[in-house]
């Protein structure tokens, strides 16, 4: 994020959650998973997203759960 605000992944778009690298092209599934199952309570839940085990890993600060 340019405004050095971490993007909180249960609010942000597939647009911006595919402007971060190591999710890039995983928007929409991140997305859709948190629409299927009401939200993410823990960031460790990235890692039930079809493609995305251990990618996630180490974007504390730059991606933040905020309210489900």
């Amino acid at each position: 994020m340019s405004n050095g605000e971490a993007l909180n992944i249960n609010t942000a778009t597939a647009a911006e959650i595919d402007g971060i690298a190591q999710l890039k092209g995983h928007g929409f599934e991140i997305v859709r998973y948190r629409e299927e199952r009401g939200g993410f309570s823990d960031l460790r839940q990235l890692d039930e997203v079809p493609g995305l085990t251990g990618k996630a890993d180490g974007l504390d600060g730059t991606i933040t759960i905020g309210d489900a």
